[in-house]
């Protein structure tokens, strides 16, 4: 961690200290460009610096929480947490880690990740030019390049630091009524704009002569992308151990019981090198672990941060995770794997769905949900085949996870996920 950050720290730590039982600091800096594309013209976001400072305060069961965009603002985010803590309700707490972390591997960074504005411009260049194969109109793209430092430390002797960097392109066309939509992203320099550009244009072109499809039953084949919105809409909050222990999952009573077909396994890997989630203690300074949440379709654990743990009678099982360096961490994961045997999923026919929209009204409880699948296509002889006009998909998370037919070889990262591609029998599909 800088040397000017260390002691900034120690000041906040030991000026806490004598208002509260126990402190903990976070701060996070980075700096990032990026280059966006409307239509013809390319916009460059100037290269920023940001940094940003949180302070938690804990005293008698009484949890403060507040943060600034200025780290010379100290004192004053420091008693706006005093009083927060004031006003909450006291909970059964157990105390902030002691430090443990020895090791701390960058897992999550590239030192070959550059933040230059002609990089960003050349990949979105990559991606026009990618686009290039098909007769569309792009409309819109990006490209983002950032790296930063998370530094983490509390009253008993925490003091965690790492880095993280990042790269992600994305392009949208269209050509008639068609819109096409692919994305890239790393921790590393290993994007590919170009194939972006030339799917985005592919998935614009093939479906502007979709035909309609009588509502039925459908074996289908879910890309990554498609797959991920739905299990974050409805699997990832049902395993939160404050949605089990508040009433909200539907998996609460499941533990040791099928929840997945056999061959499916769904973990947590915060090892996993070059992840965007990679690291070795949580955002609360607990030691991470890789958390089988589902083996072999049975599942076996729930997530848990410090505060839900104590107030439930659980230990934390290192899932803490912050959004921004303002208020207290929640539950999350780091990376979530999906894993199982893999075989050739598109030597059948099946329809293929690129991404679905409305994911995000799924019935996180009941796992229903009714989506609108976006660039669907017959599969044929294993490739892309005749374009199927917009429809409906309706169905369950819950079930669909005990349909799975297969896994695809290769896998992608979607945000903190990696996922392969997904195929499903008896799925409802609503012609429209």
């Amino acid at each position: 961690m800088p040397e000017d950050i260390a002691s900034l720290i120690d000041t906040i730590i030991s000026t806490g200290e004598t208002l509260a039982e126990e402190v903990e600091v976070f701060i996070a800096g980075g700096e990032s460009v990026s280059a966006e594309l409307k239509r013809t013209k390319i916009g460059i976001a100037a290269g920023s610096y940001a940094v940003g400072l949180g302070i938690r305060t804990i005293d008698h069961g009484h949890i403060g929480a507040s943060g600034t965009s200025d780290p010379s603002a100290w004192r004053k985010c420091l008693d706006a947490a005093i009083s927060s803590g004031t006003l909450a309700t006291p909970q059964e707490w157990g105390g902030l880690p002691l430090s443990s972390v020895r090791e701390q591997p960058l897992l999550s960074f590239d030192p070959e990740v550059w933040v230059k504005a002609e990089i960003a411009e050349a990949a979105i260049y990559q991606m026009l030019t990618g686009a290039e194969e098909y007769p569309v109109n792009v409309t819109s793209g990006s490209a983002d390049i950032s790296t930063g430092y998370l530094s983490l430390a509390n009253s008993h002797g925490v003091r965690y630091s790492t880095k993280k960097s990042s790269f992600s392109v994305s392009l949208e066309a269209i050509s008639d009524q068609s819109t096409g939509y692919e994305f890239d992203q790393s921790v590393r320099m290993s994007v590919d704009p170009v194939n972006v550009g030339k799917m985005a244009a592919f998935f614009a072109h093939h479906g502007r002569s979709g035909e309609d499809i009588p509502t039925g039953d459908y074996s289908l084949v879910l890309s990554p992308m498609a797959f991920a919105q739905l299990l974050g809409s409805v699997f990832v909050p049902a395993v939160n151990g404050r949605s089990v222990h508040a009433g909200r999952s539907k998996l609460a009573n499941s533990l040791g019981e099928v929840v997945a077909d056999t061959s499916i396994s769904i973990f947590d890997d915060p090892f996993r090198n070059y992840g965007p989630g990679s690291t070795c203690w949580d955002a609360e300074g607990v030691p991470t672990r890789r958390i089988d949440i589902v083996r072999d379709g049975v599942l076996t654990e729930f997530l848990y941060d410090l505060k839900t743990g104590y107030r439930y009678g659980k230990s934390s099982t290192g899932s803490a995770l912050r959004s921004g360096y303002g208020g207290s961490p929640g539950i999350g994961y780091h990376n979530l794997v999906f894993d199982g045997p893999r075989s050739g999923i598109r030597d059948e026919p099946a329809i293929y769905v690129h991404d679905v929209v409305g994911a995000h009204t799924a019935n996180p409880m009941s796992g229903d949900f009714s989506v609108e699948i976006s660039n669907p296509s017959w599969i044929e002889n294993g490739d892309f085949g005749k374009p199927v006009r917009k429809a409906m998909y309706a169905g369950n998370v819950f079930d669909l996870l005990k349909n799975i037919e297969g896994l695809g070889h290769g896998e992608r990262v979607i945000g903190s996920m990696v996922l392969p591609e997904v195929r499903l029998s008896g799925q409802r599909i609503i012609g429209v």
